[in-house]
């Protein structure tokens, strides 16, 4: 179980989520990072080497010692980029001009590389049990998505809301993952004369403990 610990010590420790270090390590789900945490399963020896690199330790430190224990902390040559957490975002308003900065973030700098930032207060439990109100995301800014993408959608000039979109020919759903909200559906006509805008993709999600 050491090796479980020290993943699960050394993310907290780097500040990365379990969606993040997932999308590190080019899986497609966070779960396989949480049965590692949990000593459910160990991962394979080249995912070991990756991890290592990712938080700058030896991998015999990471299967054998207990980092957490000898106090080790993760080191990098750069620095985190820092970026606001907004409470709302809203249409008409740019992202730069919202005065409700609620908080700061630290995104990595190879993050930071892929394009603008932000993050987000989440309000409400309609994203639960995977986001959970209170919890940040952490926002790459674009007005494109795939099917399957969870965004910062803005509805008829609302204020965002965070949804997972799902694509059809007629139109898109904004799909909630708890089952007691039904999926918003609009038509093509509709996404145009509302409007319903794409401000964002969600890229991680810092939760709150």
């Amino acid at each position: 179980m050491i090796l479980a610990k020290n993943i699960r010590y050394l993310r907290k420790e780097k500040g990365y989520s379990q969606e993040y270090l997932a999308e590190k390590l080019n899986y497609k789900s966070y779960t396989t990072i949480q049965k590692w945490e949990m000593g459910v399963s160990e991962p394979p020896v080249k995912k070991l080497k990756e991890l290592a690199e990712i938080f700058h330790v030896d991998i015999d430190d990471l299967t054998n010692e207990d980092l957490e224990y000898s106090g080790v902390k993760t080191s990098s040559n750069t620095s985190g980029v820092k970026i606001n957490v907004y409470g709302y975002v809203a249409a008409g308003i740019p992202i730069d001009a919202i005065e409700e900065i609620i908080d700061v973030e630290e995104i990595s700098p190879e993050m930071a590389r892929t394009g603008e930032f932000f993050g987000l207060r989440i309000k409400g439990n309609s994203m639960e049990p995977r986001i959970e109100e209170g919890d940040t995301v952490i926002v790459r800014k674009q007005n494109v998505a795939n099917s399957g993408d969870i965004v910062i959608a803005l509805i008829n000039g609302d204020e965002g809301v965070c949804k997972k979109i799902v694509k059809h020919t007629s139109g898109i759903s904004l799909v909630s993952f708890n089952p007691a909200y039904e999926p918003l559906f609009f038509s093509n006509k509709e996404i145009i004369e509302k409007p319903v805008v794409i401000i964002g993709i969600v890229k991680e999600l810092r939760a709150k403990f």
